[in-house]
């Protein structure tokens, strides 16, 4: 028996329940893996609170961890006993020990540590698709970041500013504006003092912004659109603040024939050879000193719902993790 973290019924951080569970031999395409950190995730409220559906209840949740090889199933090569690895989009991260598709796991280069490798998988490919597949940043592109403090968002801003783009982010405190600036972003916005809307623009001379990344959600919309210039990109990638309820198709039309998208991981990393793809630019940036995977906060598994509480009360910044 090892220790997990099981969601019984849906609904606040409460619901979190650290109990002993037993873990399976891995089967066949799986690898067994003692983790040594786990990353914390705003998917993983989604699943907590029933926005995304899980398989069944109960169930672990958590997106993405790294540690140490246990055991391999029956038809995996690759992975070996002692092996180190990491993984994002493979749900039951919240466990001391785990069975993951060999699939989604990658090895972790030498000069990269298990924390940073487990807090930057899920969020570092999120950043690494926004910045290079979605739209692909390059000098001169004006790109707008909402909460710009966050864990995406600091990798955004980090990785966007070494392509050459102007980097402006709105930030709930100065604390975090503080931050942004040091990760970054060449603008920031107060957006609790100030309208991000009019602020952008003045930042802009009125020209505004070739993109606008948008994890928030509901608290940004439409506004988000208000920053963009014709045909401008809005990518919305996260619900932090509620889902976006009637969108309006015709709204994109009245900010100058806009393009909109709302992309997930998963698709971009469903084929082996695109996930290895994107992992080894996500780890030859952070290699090279271009991203910096800022670990904020740390819990430990037990303290789970501590942890959720923080990440939903918007008091954490950058990446958070929690230790078996």
């Amino acid at each position: 028996m090892v220790h997990a973290v099981r969601v019984h019924e849906l609904g606040g951080p409460q619901v979190l329940t650290y109990e002993a569970v037993a873990v399976p031999p891995p089967g066949p395409g799986e690898v067994q893996i003692r983790q040594t950190a786990i990353g914390l995730n705003f998917i993983d409220v989604y699943f907590r609170t029933g926005v995304y559906k899980a398989a069944s209840l109960p169930f672990i949740p958590g997106s993405e961890g790294a540690g140490v090889v246990e055991a391999v199933g029956p038809g995996v090569d690759g992975f070996h006993q002692g092996d180190r690895v990491a993984y994002a989009m493979s749900i039951g991260a919240y466990a001391e020990v785990r069975n993951v598709p060999a699939s989604l796991l990658v090895h972790v280069p030498a000069a990269i540590d298990d924390r940073t490798a487990a807090a930057m998988m899920l969020k570092g490919m999120t950043a690494q698709y926004l910045v290079r597949q979605v739209h692909h940043v390059k000098p001169g592109d004006v790109i707008l970041i909402q909460a710009v403090a966050g864990g995406v968002g600091l990798l955004l801003a980090q990785w966007a500013h070494a392509l050459g783009a102007t980097v402006i982010g709105t930030v709930g405190s100065k604390d975090k504006a503080e931050l942004a600036l040091a990760n970054g972003a060449d603008h920031v916005i107060l957006y609790r003092d100030e309208d991000f809307v009019h602020k952008v623009k003045e930042i802009t001379g009125g020209k505004l912004c070739d993109v606008v990344y948008d994890g928030v959600g509901q608290a940004t919309y439409p506004g988000s659109l208000a920053c963009l210039r014709p045909l401008g990109l809005w990518v919305s990638f996260g619900n932090a603040s509620g889902v976006i309820k009637n969108f309006d198709l015709l709204a994109l039309s009245q900010h100058g024939s806009l393009f909109a998208t709302r992309p997930t991981l998963g698709t971009f990393t469903a084929r082996r050879e695109s996930l290895l793809a994107m992992a080894n630019d996500l780890f030859e940036a952070v290699l090279t000193g271009a991203l910096k995977i800022p670990v904020h906060q740390t819990y430990a598994l037990k303290d789970a719902a501590k942890a959720h509480h923080d990440l939903e009360a918007r008091t954490t910044t950058g990446s958070t993790l929690l230790l078996p």
